[in-house]
């Protein structure tokens, strides 16, 4: 205003001047008309600032409406205007509003097949609506979450939600909460094919229905009559509440329920073989469905035309298969693609086209693999998560803790250290000292079990192995002494007698043998020895037992071969083994008797025979005193005995010794010497 007023008084000046003849005076006036004209433009112009709209802020019932719009047709928006309104609530400390909004992200979940994540999201809502006394907000979420668990099969897990529901809405008097309550009820029923029970519930839920105003709880109710009629046969009522329900439903808010009523009419037709019928009615569901962009309407419709054509027509069938496996790939339904698949696969298994199906449920098996390891993937990141905070808080608690108490520590730590130390020196004494008694008595007790079980086996022997043959040397002598018997009979009789003082014999060496080892150890005096030697002595020794079973023994000696040990040992081993193979060798078998030079200068001998093998139960006890005697082959006995002095033998003389036998092939011995001599201690 100021340069205007300025401008003006300078402009006036300059007209009241006279400008005739003066051509630039003119110039100049003009001049200063135009730059009042735009200065004055600029004044009422130039220098107002635009005014912005102002926005329009959303609330949570508007978060809310847009999530219950989007949630069905898409998701993904869904969830984003629910993290909006999540956001809000937060800033606004809104918890009502929190635990709406948790709600809606359960529902979303819900649908995309995440029922873990669903499930998490209702109980955090629950606790929310119980901190604020929400009676209307508890039940709500009780029937939701009775919902989860009922579609993953849990009906036991969510009846114990929908009681809870239905007790809280009879405490308030709320008969829409006490109806839906009756509802699901019901829902769990018929999931477990208890119809009867079912109907029982709707017509409670109807009752109350009759009270209330107009709402999508008596299009569900409709919708479960008509679903558990049809099951059960009863097809007239279950057209009944199918078409009651469609008439009442009618109109945009309740399309989607108007969809499922008439895809639900059409199983009752399809199920009373009116099919084409059925088609028209899901045909037309399929319409409506896609008018109003309702995805699980649609995949709905889809399934059900692809279960109508299935029979007659499966190229059909397939295509809406294929159409419905879309659906649910666009959403990124989960639990939606895995139903289209199966389906698919069955159609294809169905007509014989099993590459074709193989490949569908390999699609199949993936998909559920991918999605049941990211839904443990999630809850081991939030047990984790979960164990990081408790960890840190733990943490900071026992930093706390430490503060405090920490003068009173320094002060006593090194009394208690002291303590410590004292207290565990003379724990520690104590406990060399019991352990040193222990083993004293351990070695005690084992002596002590060795010597009776040398005990038990010697006089097992003795009353077993040595009573029998003398109490046949006194039965013969009294028959001979009573003049019982012809020379035939003596001749006879002595021939078995002598028999049996020659194995009572060997019995007796036997347990000196072994009696001197457990009183004395084994004496040993080694020295170079031929095996040839031994071995041939031996075998002319024991030729004729050998001849009375018609048994050949052949024999492989490497020559010129020396082994060093005691040659009494190696003479008791030789005869043992031998006379062993003889015992239990049939008659016409083969002994072969092998001696040859082996590795690390050693020398192994091997006793193989034809006969009739051991147990694999007994090979190996075979060297110890658990080792029982058995007959041979002509009833020949024995006492066990032999084989324990051989392993000892074998031991004293720095060898191994071991045995391989197969039952009905027969048996083979091994055991191994001292190819030269060996430094002794």
């Amino acid at each position: 205003v100021s340069y205007a007023i300025s401008f003006l008084t300078a402009n006036y000046y300059l007209w009241r001047q006279p400008c005739s003849g003066n051509p630039a005076m003119s110039i100049l006036r003009a001049f200063l008309i135009c730059f009042f004209l735009v200065c004055c433009f600029q004044i009422l112009y130039g220098f107002q600032k635009p005014v912005k709209p102002k926005p329009s802020v959303l609330d949570i019932n508007a978060y809310e409406k847009l999530v219950v719009h989007y949630r069905y047709n898409k998701p993904d928006s869904a969830l984003f205007f629910a993290n909006l309104g999540m956001d809000l609530a937060k800033r606004t400390k809104d918890e009502e509003g929190v635990a709406r909004m948790l709600n809606q992200m359960g529902m979303i979940d819900d649908n995309s097949g995440n029922a873990e994540s669903s499930r998490q999201r209702y109980l955090e809502a629950l606790e929310i609506y119980k901190r604020l006394h929400n009676y209307k907000g508890i039940v709500k979420e009780n029937i939701r979450l009775g919902v989860v668990e009922n579609r993953k099969g849990n009906s036991a897990a969510a009846i114990p939600y929908f009681l809870q529901a239905l007790k809280i809405s009879e405490q308030n008097k709320d008969k829409s909460g006490i109806m839906e309550s009756y509802i699901t009820l019901g829902e769990v029923y018929a999931f477990r094919h208890n119809y009867q029970r079912a109907i029982s519930y709707y017509k409670q839920a109807e009752s109350i229905g009759a009270t209330l105003p107009f709402s999508s709880l008596k299009l569900n109710t409709c919708l479960n009559f008509g679903t558990a009629y049809r099951e059960t046969g009863e097809l007239s009522k279950a057209i009944y509440y199918f078409e009651k329900g469609i008439s009442q439903s009618d109109y945009p808010e309740m399309m989607g329920l108007n969809i499922s009523l008439t895809n639900g009419l059409a199983q009752v037709y399809a199920k009373s073989g009116a099919i084409a019928k059925a088609i028209e009615l899901q045909k037309g569901a399929l319409l409506k469905s896609r008018k109003i962009s309702n995805s699980l309407r649609e995949f709905q419709s889809l399934m059900a035309l692809a279960e109508s054509y299935g029979t007659s027509h499966p190229a059909i069938a397939l295509n809406y298969l294929q159409q419905a496996l879309t659906v649910g790939q666009t959403k990124k339904a989960n639990k939606q693609i895995l139903e289209a698949l199966s389906h698919i696969a069955a159609l294809y298994e169905k007509s014989g086209d099993y590459n074709a199906a193989y490949l569908a449920r390999t699609r199949q098996y993936n998909i559920a693999d991918s999605f049941y390891f990211k839904d443990i993937s999630i809850k081991i990141s939030n047990l984790q998560a979960q164990y990081e905070l408790t960890k840190s808080q733990a943490k900071v608690e026992q930093l706390k803790f430490v503060n405090s108490k920490q003068l009173l520590e320094q002060k006593i730590m090194f009394w208690i250290i002291s303590g410590s130390i004292a207290l565990l020196l003379i724990l520690g004494a104590y406990y060399f000292k019991i352990r040193n008694l222990n083993r004293l008595m351990n070695k005690a007790n084992t002596d002590l079990i060795q010597s009776n079980n040398v005990k038990d086996k010697l006089f097992s022997i003795l009353g077993h192995d040595l009573k029998s043959p003398l109490g046949s040397i006194l039965s013969f002598l009294e028959l001979v002494n009573r003049g019982w018997l012809s020379e035939e009979e003596k001749t006879l009789m002595l021939s078995k007698l002598e028999s049996q003082c020659s194995t009572t014999l060997d019995t007796l060496n036997l347990i000196l043998h072994w009696g001197q080892m457990q009183l004395k150890g084994v004496m040993i005096q080694q020295s170079n020895v031929s095996p040839e030697k031994i071995i041939n002595r031996n075998v002319l020794l024991l030729k004729e037992m050998a001849t009375q079973k018609s048994i050949s023994i052949e024999q492989d000696i490497e020559p010129d071969l020396q082994v060093f040990c005691d040659a009494d040992h190696l003479d008791f081993l030789v005869r043992n083994i031998l006379s062993n193979a003889i015992k239990f060798t049939p008659i016409g078998g083969i002994i072969h008797i092998s001696v040859q030079a082996y590795q690390n200068d050693q020398v192994i001998f091997e006793v193989r025979d034809s006969g009739i093998g051991i147990e694999p139960s007994r090979l190996e006890s075979i060297f110890s005193l658990n080792n029982v005697s058995t007959v041979g082959t002509n009833n020949e006995k024995g006492t066990s005995l032999g084989l324990v002095v051989c392993k000892e033998f074998i031991n004293a003389n720095a060898g191994n010794i071991w045995v391989e036998s197969t039952i009905g092939e027969g048996s083979k011995f091994f055991f191994t010497l001292q190819r030269t001599q060996i430094k002794q201690q």
